[in-house]
């Protein structure tokens, strides 16, 4: 190519280069804008939600510190939350019901949020020593830390579970309970997390999940575990099922 035609070919790319960074930052900018009226938007929502909490607090003279909470967290990061309010005691007791408190082994649960299910597990004879809790919030994990000191708290995703737990557990655990939102997530993630919770325990316990989906979040049809359902929850708020998983052959 001659040298006069090869300045105007750079010129030209050159010219559609600095379009193509204008055009970019104009719709980094606007990204931007969307991000902060988005944010603007959920912490107006946020307000106005503890707002109407508290005027109820006043009125019944109770205080529901654990629900602010989880809403807060829940409008930060929406898909990692199971839930907008913590789970209800009647759900709470359903799942303590499914471990048994006199098994041997740690008890491993798994985004226990403010602990109303640990408090479940506990009132039904679990030694809190025997717990493990598993809690990716920083605010919760130090709710949690205060509320139960004797418990084992790990602090990360329980969806990486075999690689946070297979050196800290000196024996398989007795039961894995999962407050986790199974349903958000991708079927692979879900089958991988119930494989790495099957390999961390005795051979039959159960790994209990609630969800307030009317249908298994794990299917049944893929085999390799059984599955039991309880009746569904009605006074739960919304109302939820606890599943009950064992694996039944070697994957």
């Amino acid at each position: 190519m001659p040298l006069p035609a090869l300045t105007k070919f750079e010129q030209k790319i050159g010219r559609q280069l600095r379009l193509l960074e204008f055009r970019k930052n104009l719709i980094e900018r606007k990204i931007e804008r969307q991000i902060r009226l988005f944010e603007q938007k959920r912490d107006g929502i946020g307000k106005k939600i503890e707002h109407q909490i508290r005027q109820f607090e006043l009125k019944k003279g109770i205080r529901l510190d654990d629900e602010v909470r989880f809403i807060r967290s829940w409008l930060e990061r929406p898909l990692s939350i199971g839930a907008v309010t913590p789970s209800g005691r009647i759900l709470a007791r359903a799942m303590a019901r499914y471990v048994d408190p006199n098994s041997s082994g740690p008890v491993v649960e798994l985004g226990p949020g403010t602990g109303p299910v640990t408090e479940a597990l506990v009132k039904a004879g679990v030694d809190p020593a025997r717990l493990v809790l598993v809690e990716f919030n920083p605010t919760f994990c130090g709710l949690l830390r205060a509320r139960y000191p004797q418990a084992t708290l790990v602090q990360g995703d329980a969806y990486r579970l075999r690689r946070l737990l297979q050196t800290l557990l000196l024996e398989p655990a007795a039961a894995v309970v999962s407050g986790l939102p199974l349903v958000t997530k991708p079927l692979t993630t879900r089958l991988r997390l119930l494989r790495e919770a099957f390999d961390l325990m005795l051979p039959g316990a159960p790994f209990v999940q609630f969800t307030y989906s009317v249908a298994s979040p794990l299917p049944k049809r893929l085999g390799g575990f059984s599955a039991e359902a309880s009746e569904r929850i009605w006074m739960n708020i919304p109302p939820a099922r606890v599943w009950v998983y064992r694996r039944t052959e070697d994957r």
